[in-house]
């Protein structure tokens, strides 16, 4: 859950900064794509975290 939740909130958050930045559709796909990679792998990181603590 907190992987998908990451992943979301990092397509959303890639897609405004490359269109507040003016980007191509491209660019903001692409963007949309990185971000959310990215936090869907922080998202894997903190819910392994959690599960080993707890």
């Amino acid at each position: 859950m907190i992987i998908l939740a990451g992943a979301a909130l990092g397509a959303i958050w890639g897609g405004f900064l490359a269109r507040r930045r003016k980007g191509s559709k491209l660019d903001i796909a692409q963007y949309a794509v990185g971000f959310a990679i990215a936090f869907a792998l922080l998202g894997l990181f903190i819910s392994v975290f959690l599960a080993r603590s707890i």
